[in-house]
């Protein structure tokens, strides 16, 4: 029987303080398909990531990854099959060297020796850091989109079959997301990005689930909801650049040649 990495049923998660921060969640994502998760803050983007490799485990409904049920017996084999990359590095990194860093999971994982060399130089090879630069190094004084690629290969280095990643460009300048959307589009896995940046969406996704105030409001094509001004706004969401451009240009268009006469 084929399961979907991930499968998500009627889930609901209400915080101690009375937030209800999922409503019904009902969502499946098949093997290799990238899938956008956008949402204003607040609209539980991060509490529904949080459930995929257990940090919260469900209240109500269920969360199936691979072939485990999202409980506290299975975490182990969960946190090895849903690799989770947090926004800020900085809360994945901190090891002396940026070796110790990449190799950490899979040394809990018990890989040593040649094993564990190997393991951890195909990771680091994945991202495009070279371990005989980078090996040694302490992550304090690298730059952002470093850190990001040896968070990543921390995470590949485990071998999980599903990645989730919490804004993955942000802090990054234009060079360093570019290689951040390379790398993600060339990893053969199942991703769930969740992002404010609707362009990289639009790059990477063809689907996209749009949640809002805990409850999904759309999962869908990406570019239909993309393309679609009026109800991203309604959920409190900026057009992707892409599709903006076009349409303030004829808008200001009047204003332009009045402005040249």
């Amino acid at each position: 029987m084929h399961h979907n990495p991930i499968a998500i049923e009627n889930l609901s998660y209400i915080y101690p303080d009375g937030t209800h921060a999922l409503r019904g969640i009902n969502l499946s994502i098949k093997a290799n398909e990238r899938v956008a998760l956008i949402g204003a803050n607040g609209s539980g983007k991060s509490t529904l990531q949080l459930h995929l490799n257990g940090l919260i485990l469900p209240q109500e409904g269920t969360v199936t990854v691979g072939e485990w049920s999202v409980t506290q017996e299975n975490l182990r084999e969960i946190r090895n099959f849903v690799g989770l990359v947090f926004q800020n590095p900085d809360d994945q990194l901190f090891m002396p060297t940026v070796w110790d860093d990449v190799a950490f999971g899979s040394m809990n994982q018990g890989l040593r020796d040649e094993k564990l060399i190997d393991r951890v130089c195909q990771a680091m090879a994945a991202v495009g850091i070279d371990p005989d630069y980078y090996g040694q190094r302490n992550t304090d004084n690298l730059s952002g989109g470093e850190k990001k690629r040896i968070a990543i290969a921390g995470v590949l280095a485990m071998k999980p079959q599903v990645l989730v990643f919490d804004e993955p460009s942000a802090q990054l300048d234009p060079r360093s997301r570019r290689q951040l959307i390379n790398l993600l589009h060339s990893l053969p896995l199942t991703q769930l990005i969740a992002t404010h940046d609707l362009d990289l969406a639009l790059e990477l996704c063809d689907r996209t689930v749009v949640l809002s105030q805990g409850e999904i409001v759309f999962d869908g094509k990406t570019e239909q909801v993309m393309s679609n001004p009026e109800f991203l706004e309604q959920h409190a969401l900026e057009s992707p650049l892409s599709y903006s451009r076009p349409y303030c240009q004829l808008r200001d268009a009047p204003v332009a040649m009045a402005l040249m006469n």
